[in-house]
């Protein structure tokens, strides 16, 4: 499967026009779609839970007090505004409601169970038996017990320089990520079903809904990123007018790639070359970025929360719609090199927050277009953060900056600093 981007592409739109053909009969084919969801589900725990131990054990790097605490305060900020930023648009074009408003009457959600108080959802993101939180997929206290072990992992790897743990939890990552690459490769059939059974259960107004969810992805990056470059001009005194050019190839290889991870080698160059942000800076703060700076993520999964709870007719309360925005930051870490990652993280929102997952086989038709819109913002973002990151210790050359000299070429200046 060359192109899975292509084959999932051209099966959600024969299985829109077959919804729309033969209509209801289409919902035969819903097994189908539903058999692929589970095929993503059953991973999402083990996933989430080695992405998350392998990433906090192995967090390493000679950036430390001031420059760490800088870069993730940056990050962690900016983060929570691309959330602020979904949840307005969300709230305010309602891209998911056209789904719901044409279903059929007998498509409504069941009445919501009482609330729970504040203390008893506190108490509920700790687990007493994390089996048995894996066996319920709970995933806040999955999460949780996953952000500790991998803290406690990365002591223990520190203090005895055993590392055995933290490779057997990479491998087993791998192999769970392996196991993603193959449940893709039947993905266009599950997305051929799921659309069908979309289609012919609500009519065109599937397709209405596909536009209304890219479009508030692309107002949210627009927003973004004119913000994020505001903030950059405020904070440095540089030229924003020569951001555009300057960072031109990393955006190219990013909207073409749709991969952060790919586009590394050249952010981490055109960081250091062009825009003057010092070695030391971009090594730390562009290699943090590549699994927690990811601005366009959070934008894209807040937006998945408000659309799946719309598409579903469920009413999320501020507590949930701040619950959403949180596990959107969470997920920053793990899924940016997850190939395929989309599905499992749009069913493991939908799982966390009780929302229907039907309509996810629409968002996942699309995940191309919306690839290219998240990646475009990831990686700038990171480049500006760098920026901001450097800027307090003068650690920005602006020579280099305004394009008076060229800095140090990346091969010699970093050394064998990490790759892509």
């Amino acid at each position: 499967m060359k192109h899975p981007a292509v084959l999932i592409a051209l099966a959600a739109v024969a299985g829109i026009v077959f919804g729309l053909v033969v209509g209801e009969w289409a919902g035969n084919l819903k097994v189908v779609g539903d058999a692929f969801i589970r095929l993503v589900q059953m991973a999402i725990v083990p996933l989430v839970m080695t992405s998350v131990i392998a990433a906090c054990g192995s967090m390493t790097g000679s950036g430390t007090g001031r420059l760490a605490l800088r870069t993730f305060a940056w990050m962690i900020g900016l983060s929570v505004v691309a959330a602020v930023v979904a949840v307005v648009l969300g709230l305010l074009f309602r891209p998911g409601a056209g789904m719901v408003a044409t279903a059929a009457p007998d498509a409504a959600p069941p009445p919501a169970a009482a609330p729970e108080s504040w203390q008893d959802t506190v108490l509920g993101f700790f687990t007493t038996n994390v089996v048995e939180s894996m066996a319920e997929a709970a995933m806040v206290p999955i999460i949780l017990f996953s952000l500790l072990f991998g803290v406690a992992l990365n002591r223990h790897v520190h203090a005895t320089g055993n590392a055995l743990v933290l490779d057997v939890v990479g491998q087993l990552q791998q192999v769970l990520l392996t196991l993603i690459r193959l449940v893709m490769y039947v993905a266009p059939i599950g997305v051929f079903a799921l659309l069908a059974d979309l289609s012919g259960r609500i009519g065109f107004a599937v397709v209405g809904s596909a536009l209304a969810y890219l479009g508030t992805n692309l107002l949210g990056v627009v927003v973004l990123t004119v913000l994020f470059v505001a903030i950059v001009a405020a904070r440095t005194r540089l030229n924003p007018a020569r951001l555009p050019r300057t960072l031109a190839e990393q955006t190219a290889v990013a909207v073409t790639t749709t991969s952060s991870a790919v586009t590394y080698p050249t952010v981490l160059r055109t960081t250091i070359e062009k825009v003057g942000v010092s070695p030391r800076v971009a090594n730390f703060t562009l290699s943090v970025g590549l699994t927690m700076g990811s601005y366009g993520a959070v934008l894209n999964y807040t937006i998945v929360v408000l659309f799946l709870a719309q598409a579903g007719g469920v009413d999320l309360s501020a507590g949930q719609i701040v619950f959403g925005m949180v596990l959107a930051i969470l997920l920053n870490m793990g899924t940016i090199t997850v190939p395929g990652g989309f599905p499992v993280v749009a069913l493991f929102l939908a799982t966390t927050l009780g929302l229907p997952p039907a309509a996810a086989g629409l968002l996942i038709a699309v995940d191309w277009f919306t690839g290219i819109l998240r990646t475009f913002l990831n990686v700038n973002a990171d480049t500006l953060v760098a920026m901001l990151v450097a800027h307090p210790d003068g650690e920005i050359d602006r020579d280099v900056y305004d394009g008076a000299r060229a800095d140090t070429p990346v091969e010699t200046a970093v050394g064998s600093g990490p790759g892509g």
